[in-house]
């Protein structure tokens, strides 16, 4: 006969087992959860690096601006500002050297112009006409819009003056030379062993005084000219700045893009008249 007899469920501590009540019902379940998610969050991250990283490589390089063309046969003149107008004799840094002079004006090679002076000054269309290269010798320096005046020593400056006599033929007449400051430039040294040099941007004759400033001061450096057989002088210390007469004066001036500048610092070197 069968045992109906309700039997009364196994209690745990009947077999020896008893629950974990250390561990909340489901943490296993969370943990998985979290380290999932956590996975997720940085493969995100480090897709979002990688693509960032890749569009950044791959972008083209921003274009620099364009070089200008506003001086007379220069590489890289921009047209001038307040920083080319620098300030007279005082405030030029430049460190003095031991050089001495030259025993003679002769003893330099004779100089050839720069090889980039071949653009028309402006870049306003004029003709383009390459520097002259006149070989060593004597020299003198005459005027292109006033083509009877000639640099000629007056005192201690240079002057555009007409000459005539003998002795004013002398004072007009120099010794092309290779550039103190630069080889491929020009010095212009005098008959009694000095150069001419600018000063307070005022074009003088004086004696070489064996300074790295003088050897500068002394250095010009041709350029084209928009007048055929002409051409314009800027100093090697102050780039942007020409030789060019005004009031007759010789002087050192800041690159205008003018006619009247263009022809104020245009000059033919021509046989010494001495």
């Amino acid at each position: 006969m069968p045992d109906n007899t309700p039997h009364s469920p196994q209690q745990p501590w009947e077999n020896g087992w008893a629950p974990d009540a250390s561990r909340a019902p489901g943490t296993r379940r969370l943990w998985l959860a979290g380290a999932l998610a956590l996975a997720t969050v940085a493969a995100c991250v480090t897709a979002m690096a990688v693509n960032g990283r890749t569009s950044r490589e791959e972008a083209p390089p921003a274009a620099g601006g364009a070089a200008t063309d506003s001086g007379p046969g220069l590489l890289s003149f921009n047209s001038p500002s307040a920083g080319t107008s620098a300030s007279p004799e005082g405030q030029k840094a430049v460190p003095s050297a031991t050089s001495q002079a030259p025993s003679s004006p002769a003893a330099h090679r004779s100089p050839s112009p720069r090889s980039d002076a071949t653009k028309a000054p402006g870049g306003q269309g004029s003709s383009t006409h390459s520097p002259a290269g006149p070989a060593a010798g004597t020299r003198s320096v005459r005027s292109v819009n006033y083509p009877d005046r000639y640099w000629h020593i007056a005192g201690d400056f240079v002057r555009l003056d007409p000459v005539g006599s003998s002795p004013d033929r002398r004072a007009a007449t120099f010794t092309l030379v290779e550039g103190l400051g630069d080889a491929s430039c020009y010095s212009f040294a005098t008959a009694d062993g000095g150069y001419l040099r600018h000063r307070d941007f005022l074009l003088r004759a004086e004696r070489d005084d064996g300074s790295r400033l003088f050897e500068q001061d002394a250095t010009f450096c041709p350029r084209a000219s928009a007048f055929s057989g002409a051409v314009m002088l800027e100093s090697v210390n102050y780039p942007g700045r020409f030789l060019r007469h005004q009031n007759f004066q010789l002087k050192l001036d800041p690159y205008q893009n003018t006619d009247l500048y263009r022809a104020d610092s245009a000059f033919r070197l021509v046989d010494g008249l001495g």
